[in-house]
């Protein structure tokens, strides 16, 4: 497979990132790997110009234009689209489907798909804000909610925005192995697989915004304190509150529990140095502060339903695994 066409739908209104994102990673890996090229076109309803959320204005195709068989079908998100009842596009959206290998979408691009029938008895995902929503609309789909993207079958979901990267990456791998993308991921300057859930990173965003500065401060002091005890009583004592208080004001200012946060962080970590590192896996478990190897196996099998070897298999450049 050295020319695969990658297909990207679109809207007025689309968040630019939806479909530049991924339509950067394939581009890189098409620039920067050898005998890789990924044939890339960007469709609309009506073709013609089409504004994106943030005013920058691209060319497209009408999407009535376009036929198969095509590699990969990509459906990118956006807050201001009707599409959804627009019979026509759908039966546009349900024609190229049928004739492609994957069938992805970027945030809420899963409304697209799944309102065209094509999440119908599987499991997806969107942004976290949209989750319940999807839920809701479309009771056939099974929504993952804390996920960064979803594999089912030939149908690929991602959450918001910088997402559609992550599921670029993980298509490419697909592809052509997990060195090929991790090194477009290293071109890029980007992780190649972010650990944890969608809800993460939501989390960590908005502490950025937090009013609080101790917690703030705790939130950056914690990556560099990994070993070391980080139970609420010591996270208490830190920000000078009884524990009480303390689980209050964290999930209350950063959205999930000091504990889930914690281990998220620390989850984090493991993943970098298994991709990057020889390291061995209790080694690699004691500095991450899970304390043994079985801890963090379980972990790993609890949030991101793998083990530590396998995601090094998967994922570890430094061993070269496909």
């Amino acid at each position: 497979m050295t020319e695969p066409g990658v297909v990207f739908v679109t809207f007025p209104g689309a968040q630019i990132l939806d479909v530049t994102g991924p339509l950067e990673v394939f581009s890189t890996a098409s620039r920067f790997l050898p005998s890789v090229s990924y044939r890339t076109r960007i469709v609309s309803a009506d073709g013609g110009p089409v504004l994106a959320s943030c005013g920058l204005e691209f060319a497209t195709t009408p999407i009535g234009e376009v036929g198969g068989p095509i590699d990969t079908l990509v459906v990118a998100g956006g807050a201001d689209t009707d599409l959804h009842a627009n019979e026509d596009f759908l039966c546009h959206l349900r024609r190229l489907a049928g004739t492609s290998r994957r069938v992805t979408s970027v945030c809420s691009g899963a409304f697209l798909l799944a309102a065209a029938g094509l999440l119908d008895g599987r499991r997806a995902t969107t942004h976290w804000r949209n989750c319940h929503e999807l839920e809701t609309e479309y009771p056939r789909v099974t929504v993952v909610a804390d996920a960064i993207y979803v594999h089912d079958g030939n149908v690929w979901t991602s959450a918001g925005v910088t997402a559609g990267i992550d599921l670029a990456l993980a298509l490419v791998a697909e592809d052509h192995g997990a060195p090929a993308a991790a090194a477009v991921a290293r071109q890029l300057v980007v992780y190649l697989r972010r650990a944890g859930g969608q809800a993460q990173f939501s989390a960590l965003l908005a502490a950025q915004a937090l009013d609080s500065e101790p917690v703030r401060d705790l939130l950056s002091w914690l990556p560099e304190h990994l070993d070391e005890d980080l139970s609420v009583p010591v996270l208490a004592r830190r920000l000078n509150l009884s524990e009480r208080q303390f689980r209050r004001v964290f999930k209350a200012q950063v959205g999930v529990t000091a504990a889930d946060h914690v281990e998220a962080v620390r989850l984090e970590a493991a993943c970098r140095l298994l991709e990057t590192t020889q390291g061995a896996v209790g080694h690699i478990a004691t500095i991450c502060g899970f304390g043994a190897a079985e801890t963090m196996n379980r972990t790993f099998r609890r949030r991101l339903d793998t083990t530590p070897g396998a995601h090094r298999r998967h994922f570890g450049v430094a061993t070269g695994a496909g």
